[in-house]
């Protein structure tokens, strides 16, 4: 690290227009980013195999339908002939608003028709495969309807345009506002810790960080193959916890920095102390931030994947200007920045040494209280139901949740919501396939059109409506049921078929991308700190700390505690099924950055007292100001980003902003200096052969303690 910091001060006009360019680059590309990222889940399954067939020959039949309920004029049936001749009128009029349409004038079913035939519903699918029935579908198709039938009382849905309506109750909120929120948040807090315009210089490198990403994002888009497409919530994720990172990584080297300044030392000679101290804990955090992302990657699940290999820059990015440009602002006008000056930038704080002599001296308690919290909370993470949100869960009010309950008033189930297309190769087969499933309790029934538009190249299509909604905690009996009744050969498809199955891949290999993420943060940890206990303690609190914020995530989403006064809806019944695993490649890799910024400032004073009291004492008391104001701000970036349209996005900034507060708190603040404390000398404990394995130089207990480097002044700050 010194030879870094000595080459980039020496050279700091090239490194500086180097990251000029790239920042100039950065700001032309960000706004092409969006363009270039794809929805889209590719997986190795039964689902996604059935819909690669169907979408080349049925288009957006693997999507979910949007739902049109009609009902009929009083006395009239869908037999009578002015409504048949409405009905026809109103497929008529749909084909030509682009819509695949099954109705019960194509196929005749009375599965199609309302409890005591007053009504019938019509289901209308994307001609192209990708695009969901949304809001605007529903309103074309629901405005078509009741142009080419007039008589009839016309009511449209669609699960999508329920989860729009429910998303974008508090209003609609976008990348650039979000950052607005979240770096506004960052400032006020860094005015706070510095009290001098270097408050804008870790705004200043998230800037570049966060630009940075976005031009790494878009250069990725283009070298993935079309198999591995990066999802549009990336963008969101990059920025916000982009922003958040940049301002940790660069709060550390400055808070350093200052330090060093205030003992006395010239300013360049404090930038490359600042850069071997806290800059080598910046590489270190931004190592395990990165390994907790890129071990994603063991998720079978494009999308994950692609997450994982776009988080990746975040650390990896924010780590580089940090240890870069950050020191070559420091080294050229890093003084001048530093006004007014604070004389108590040198000192320790006086709360923070107090508290850590409080824990210490009430370990046990402080141990056992912050255990209860994580316990507590991890123990209500374990009635989790990973799902899709149900259409009762989604509907608040509006047309769409008119048409959600006229359905059902006809007396369709919600599950019409969900329909599973299913794939013939023998077209002749359909009828006898649709009858077979009619006899599924679990399902109200299945049709198949004779229409043309429904049977090309010798094949055609069998649509089931389940009585529940594919994809949430109720209909998977219902897809496990069509699969045991279609015969071989044909392909069962559709977006809760495949939601279904990439839970099921997704969280197969949970324990596997669990076991890499511990191991090597283990073994990266031990190296570092230079003990066994450590690590193995950190790695738990971290695994429980994650728990514990998926307790959070439950408790709010899935039971509803805060939902409405937060985002003025209800509880969705459920938790999104990627969340988890994202937030867990996430805060695992992000919390444990707090967890190094603190032992390594414990473990230098304990080489240097020789006390594990001394060593947690001061280290709590020189990084307690500093952690909290990180996690501060990158909670208010990720709070920021729990604003998004997206119930995925929003369930995992949530989650990550509850996490990284918890984790700041209980497990850093109270269980850390508790438990160090707790295991006393044992926390130093290194056996020999360990540590040749581990590649650390021997001990030399000739040695005698180092001087102390900086004075232990304690102030109010």
């Amino acid at each position: 690290m010194e030879v870094l910091s000595r080459w980039v001060t020496r050279h700091r006009w090239i490194v500086g227009s180097l990251w000029l360019v790239i920042t100039a680059v950065g700001i032309v590309l960000a706004p092409s980013v969006s363009g270039r990222l794809k929805p889209g889940t590719h997986l190795h399954s039964a689902a996604y195999t059935a819909d690669q067939q169907i979408a080349r020959q049925y288009g957006g039949a693997t999507s979910d339908p949007g739902v049109l309920v009609l009902d009929l004029p009083a006395g009239q049936t869908v037999r009578s002939a002015r409504v048949a001749a409405e009905l026809r009128a109103v497929d008529a009029r749909l084909v030509t608003a682009a819509a695949r349409v099954v109705s019960y004038a194509t196929t005749g079913s009375k599965t199609l028709i309302g409890a005591g035939g007053r009504s019938t519903i019509v289901l209308a699918y994307s001609p192209h495969d990708g695009d969901d029935i949304d809001t605007a579908a529903v309103d074309t198709f629901t405005r078509a309807a009741k142009a080419a039938a007039p008589d009839l009382t016309v009511h449209g849905t669609s699960l999508k345009a329920l989860e729009a309506g429910n998303t974008t109750a508090k209003g609609n909120s976008s990348v650039l506002s979000e950052l607005l929120i979240g770096g506004l948040g960052a400032l006020l807090l860094l005015a706070w810790v510095f009290g001098s315009f270097l408050a804008l210089l870790p705004l200043i490198m998230a800037l570049v960080s966060v630009l940075t990403m976005q031009l790494l994002i878009y250069g990725l888009t283009y070298v993935l193959p079309s198999s591995s497409p990066i999802s549009p919530a990336v963008q969101y994720i990059v920025a916000l916890l982009g922003l958040g990172l940049s301002i940790d990584y660069s709060l550390l080297v400055v808070n350093r920095w200052r330090e060093e300044r205030a003992a006395g030392r010239p300013n360049d000679e404090a930038v490359r102390e600042a850069m071997k101290r806290a800059g080598h804990s910046v590489w270190f955090s931004g190592l395990v931030a990165s390994l907790g992302l890129f071990a994603l990657i063991v998720i079978p699940n494009s999308l994950v994947r692609g997450i994982g290999i776009s988080g990746l820059f975040i650390p990896s990015t924010a780590t580089l200007v940090a240890l870069t440009l950050l020191p070559v602002v420091l080294s050229t006008v890093g003084p001048r920045m530093d006004w007014p000056w604070r004389r108590s930038a040198g000192q320790v704080s006086r709360f923070w040494t107090r508290w850590s002599h409080q824990v210490i001296r009430h370990r046990v308690a402080a141990a056992a209280v912050g255990l209860a919290i994580l316990f507590g909370l991890a123990g209500m993470a374990a009635t989790i139901n990973i799902s899709q949100p149900t259409s009762a869960a989604l509907a608040s009010s509006g047309s769409y949740t008119d048409g959600l309950h006229a359905l059902q008033a006809d007396g369709f189930p919600s599950g019409t919501l969900t329909t599973v297309p299913i794939w013939v190769p023998r077209a002749a087969d359909a009828s006898s396939i649709a009858a077979s499933l009619d006899t599924v309790s679990s399902l109200r029934g299945a049709v198949t059109s004779t229409d043309a538009a429904w049977r090309q190249g010798g094949s055609a299509i069998v649509i089931a409506i389940p009585r529940h909604e594919v994809g949430s905690s109720q209909g998977s009996t219902s897809l496990s049921d069509i699969r045991h009744t279609v015969p071989h050969g044909a392909l069962v498809g559709g977006a809760g078929a495949l939601s279904i199955d990439a839970i099921n891949s997704t969280y197969g290999t949970f324990p596997l991308l669990f076991a890499i993420v511990a191991i090597v943060t283990f073994l990266l940890l031990a190296r570092g700190l230079r003990s066994i206990l450590l690590p193995a303690k950190a790695v738990l609190l971290n695994a429980l700390s994650v728990a514990a914020a998926y307790g959070l995530v439950v408790l709010v989403f899935q039971h509803g505690l805060g939902m409405q006064a937060l985002w003025g809806t209800k509880s969705y019944g459920a938790v999104d099924s990627f969340a988890p695993v994202l937030i867990f490649g996430f805060l695992f890799g992000v919390s444990m950055d707090y967890e190094v910024f603190i032992l390594s400032r414990v473990r230098e004073a304990y080489d240097r007292t020789r006390s594990t009291h001394d060593g947690i004492v001061e280290g709590v008391a020189r990084t307690g100001r500093l952690v909290t104001s990180a996690a501060l701000i990158l909670f208010f970036a990720l709070a920021s980003l729990a604003t998004a349209n997206d119930i995925t996005v929003r369930q995992i900034a949530a989650g990550l902003a509850a996490g990284v507060l918890l984790d700041a708190v209980v497990v850093r603040k109270l269980l850390l200096p508790a438990l160090v404390s707790l295991f006393g000398k044992a926390n130093w404990w290194m056996p020999d052969r360990v540590g040749r394995l581990l590649r650390l130089p021997p001990p030399d207990p000739a040695e005698p303690p180092a001087p102390e480097r900086v004075p232990l002044q304690v102030g109010d700050a």
